[in-house]
């Protein structure tokens, strides 16, 4: 009886150890969250993650730009023209005796206005216009495409100088005439997207139920398509900084007074052939590792988001 019972009791304890395994193995994963995806993502990427402080610790500088600015950007202290670096001025003065430093710091909350704002327009605008070119094809998608390949027949560059030209200068106008040169390449990526995943059995399924065109667009297409968009956006931040820096090196930026880090570059090498060296150097450091830093980043989440590389990742 003994025997029985111990046999029953054992063969209650493997049944149960096998269901609990066969519960275990069959219990779905649970879902990973915002905060999950963002630890994974540090965790892969140290340059990303690097990158990506960079870019926080320029938000914070921008942000809290008065009270880390030792000096008033555009205040002019001609006793110190053209100073070198010291305790007084830690990066030196310009030829109006105004502090480098002060002027790089507050020089960020224009560039990073300027590049984040016409990114997120020309981008957006880049986004829904590939969305409806690459879901309705047909003649739309042959005329926006055609349109798209006359925008992208301009150097992006030359393309910002003629609608300065045109609008005139000015910060609002600066990013507006960045974002219309980020616009075809947002375009033609998020088109390729779209091509491919309106052909999915899901988006078969949602129009032969009924559901209107926008609906499948935004609902079914468009969340396909955010991973690309958000590679793209992320690395046309350097190349919108580039693009404010050549333009206000060029007198055609954001006007002066106003610091940014292209006019502080382009008004010193107009005033003199071979300017001071701390003039030209700390200026073109900002922009050159704000540049490096977007870059990184964007070829982080790339790898990132690529599923082909997400076995490796993990």
């Amino acid at each position: 009886m003994s025997e029985l019972s111990s046999a029953t009791t054992t063969g209650g304890v493997s049944v149960g150890k096998k269901l609990s395994l066969a519960e275990t193995v069959a219990r779905p994963e649970p879902p990973r969250g915002l905060a999950d995806r963002f630890v994974r993502f540090l965790r892969s990427s140290p340059t990303g993650a690097i990158s990506l402080f960079i870019w926080i610790t320029l938000i914070f500088v921008a942000i809290l730009a008065p009270y880390l600015a030792p000096y008033d950007p555009i205040e002019a202290d001609f006793a110190a023209v053209r100073a070198a670096p010291s305790a007084a001025h830690l990066l030196g003065t310009d030829n109006l005796g105004r502090d480098v430093l002060s002027r790089i710091i507050f020089g960020a909350r224009i560039t990073l206005i300027v590049s984040i704002s016409s990114v997120l327009l020309g981008d957006l605008l880049g986004f829904i216009w590939g969305i409806a070119s690459g879901y309705f094809g047909g003649r739309f998608d042959m005329i926006s495409q055609r349109l798209v390949d006359v925008l992208m027949s301009f150097p992006a560059l030359i393309l910002a100088l003629l609608l300065l030209a045109v609008i005139g200068a000015g910060l609002t106008t600066v990013i507006i005439a960045i974002a219309i040169t980020r616009i075809p390449v947002s375009t033609r990526i998020t088109r390729s997207v779209v091509l491919s995943v309106k052909e999915t059995a899901y988006v078969e399924s949602a129009r032969m139920i009924g559901a209107s065109h926008w609906r499948i667009m935004f609902q079914h297409v468009a969340p396909q398509c955010v991973a690309a968009i958000l590679v793209v956006a992320t690395l046309h931040l350097g190349g919108a900084i580039f693009a404010e820096s050549a333009l206000s090196f060029l007198g055609m930026g954001i006007p002066p007074p106003a610091s940014s880090w292209g006019n502080m570059l382009g008004g010193v090498l107009a005033a003199s052939f071979r300017p001071p060296w701390w003039l030209v150097l700390f200026p073109g450091v900002a922009i050159t590792v704000a540049i490096m830093a977007a870059n990184l980043l964007g070829d982080a989440l790339r790898d990132f988001l690529d599923p082909k590389l997400k076995k490796r990742l993990e």
